[in-house]
């Protein structure tokens, strides 16, 4: 296929990654302080909820990774966009606590079915060396959610249900675009679709990496915001706009494929965990102080999408002929820790302080590049490798 159909299928996908991660299933953490208002929601409850969010995220990952590799992309990719509306529809028309819940566990679900239905996709039309590039760019979608995410709340912010009940329209339009857009026979006659038993005992200690880096980054995620307006007094504008600094540095995680090309897979996530852990440490340190805050969260942004583009390359690398499902495999763990994390660390915010529970978070991601450091390397995919993930 040409560039112009690569372009579209990159541009595609990013759009429907922009929705399902950075306007639904992060929007969780983004509109936290006026939901705890509304439904009276303590900081236990809260990661309770971020917690039961990502672990619908882990189950949906599980159902795309049966799908994917029985040639279903194509399917995957609309229960992706269906999950998200139906949970940000929901979310927009909550009644209650337990409603909320419900929305923004089916909502966050979505996303763990984009990710493996739109690596299948890119895989299928994009060969290498432009491949690492275009499944980055696809992921740094999640920069641009969040950025959007975060303008309209510093524009609307007490219009909260209309923007879950955008969210849910815009999860359908992308996902019909991107559907548009791929070329799902090539990908549905790929060798994933005789392999469901891909062995994935070679990206392991990935993904145990994953699991610490992602149980580390839910204190951001899911208390970030509400850490700026509360102990650092800020106001929900400024706290909203910042949220959209956290999605333009994200956005350069567009670039993380050209850093594993240039660095390798270990010595990248190496560089991108340490800045998370540095931006973690440092937004706790400095609640209040609105630069700091700034820096904080741009490196937060970049280093964290920098790290899932990580563990796309590694897959890609390690499991050529099946990508999709280790990649599945890799964010299932990543959202895992999420999971873990958002729970444990609202519990233990509540049982101590901010400060804490932040500083558990950090130490959690410098604790993954040990675990990663077994990871084995792989070469950079030839065409003729990339050729093979075609069918």
């Amino acid at each position: 296929m040409g560039s112009t159909e690569h372009r579209g299928v990159v541009a595609a996908g990013t759009a429907v990654i922009a929705v399902t991660y950075g306007l639904v299933r992060f929007g969780y953490g983004l509109h936290l302080p006026v939901l705890a208002d509304e439904f009276a929601i303590s900081p236990g409850i809260a990661g309770a909820v971020a917690g039961g969010s990502f672990a619908g995220y882990c189950a949906a990952a599980l159902l795309a990774h049966r799908l994917v590799a029985r040639g279903h992309p194509r399917v995957t990719l609309w229960v992706a966009g269906l999950l998200a509306a139906a949970g940000s529809a929901t979310v927009g028309l909550a009644w209650s606590a337990p409603a909320l819940a419900a929305g923004v566990l089916v909502g966050g679900s979505g996303a763990g079915l984009a990710s493996p239905a739109l690596v299948a996709a890119v895989a299928a039309t994009v060969r290498a060396p432009a491949a690492d590039r275009a499944q980055a760019v696809v992921n740094s979608g999640t920069g641009l959610g969040v950025v959007a995410g975060g303008l309209l709340a510093a524009v609307v912010a007490d219009q909260w249900r209309l923007l879950w009940l955008g969210f849910a329209v815009a999860a359908l339009l992308t996902t019909w675009w991107a559907d548009r857009r791929a070329t799902w026979a090539a990908a549905e006659a790929g060798p994933d679709a005789d392999r469901p038993g891909v062995d994935l005992s070679a990206v392991r200690p990935a993904m145990l990496a994953a699991v610490l880096a992602g149980a580390g980054s839910a204190a951001v995620w899911t208390f970030g915001r509400e850490l700026l307006g509360e102990d650092g007094g800020m106001g929900g504008a400024t706290t909203a706009l910042l949220w959209a600094v956290l999605g333009g540095a994200g956005v350069l995680g567009a670039f993380s494929g050209d850093l594993v090309v240039r660095w390798g897979p270990q010595r990248a996530w190496t560089g991108s965990a340490l800045v998370v852990a540095a931006a973690t440490a440092l937004l706790v340190a400095a609640p209040a102080s609105v630069p700091a805050a700034a820096v904080a969260l741009a490196a937060f942004g970049g280093g964290y999408v920098a790290l899932s583009g990580v563990l796309i390359a590694v897959a890609t690398r390690v499991v050529p002929r099946g990508a999709a499902q280790a990649t599945a495999a890799l964010f299932i763990a990543l959202t895992a820790g999420q999971a873990v994390g958002a729970a444990g660390l609202g519990a233990l915010s509540g049982a101590t302080t901010p400060t804490v529970a932040f500083g558990t978070a950090a130490a959690l991601v410098v604790a993954s590049v040990a675990v990663h450091a077994r990871q084995p390397s792989a070469p950079r995919p030839t065409p003729a490798t990339t050729a093979e993930l075609r069918g």
